[in-house]
């Protein structure tokens, strides 16, 4: 039927690609899907259980390419459910873990952390909003003349200011 690539993480329940998936298996236009990872379907135990036992209630099955395929109307099918559940849970905690490691010990060796002064794209403009600011034109004005937003106009000026 079609290729949906996500990009959204999927420690979020807000994802659109797997929304228009849904939808097709909620209207039966679609009988399998196949995933790369069934950890990369959903990455909260409750989220991955609540949409594979969607799923199977609209006779749509899940397989992924590693091979992994479970009949959820058995008693072991819904354990391997369950089993892998919590592990596409567990990795994403490792996951989060990792990333708070690592910038923890960025930040101790001096590593400055964030978008910089000078890295907003805004600031190029930033010349030309002051001095148009000079010259008293509006918030607004100034950034309709600059492709910018009147709230980013505001902070350029107020950034100046201090």
């Amino acid at each position: 039927m079609g290729v949906f690539k996500e990009t959204a993480s999927g420690a979020k329940n807000d994802r659109p690609e797997q929304k228009k998936v849904m939808a097709l298996a909620q209207a039966r236009e679609i009988d399998a899907i196949l995933v790369t990872e069934l950890s990369r379907w959903g990455r909260s135990t409750q989220d991955l259980v609540q949409t594979l036992d969607d799923l199977h209630s609209w006779k749509v099955s899940v397989l992924a390419q590693t091979g992994l395929s479970f009949d959820l109307s058995t008693a072991s099918g819904k354990l391997m459910r369950i089993i892998m559940a919590g592990l596409a849970e567990f990795e994403r905690d490792l996951i989060r873990d990792r990333v708070k490691s690592g910038l923890a010990a960025a930040s101790a060796r001096g590593v400055l952390l964030g978008r910089q002064v000078g890295q907003r794209p805004s600031d190029k403009k930033a010349k030309k909003v002051l001095a148009q600011h000079k010259e008293g034109l509006s918030y607004r004005l100034i950034g309709r003349n600059l492709g910018l937003s009147k709230n980013t106009v505001m902070e350029i000026v107020k950034r100046e200011a201090s």
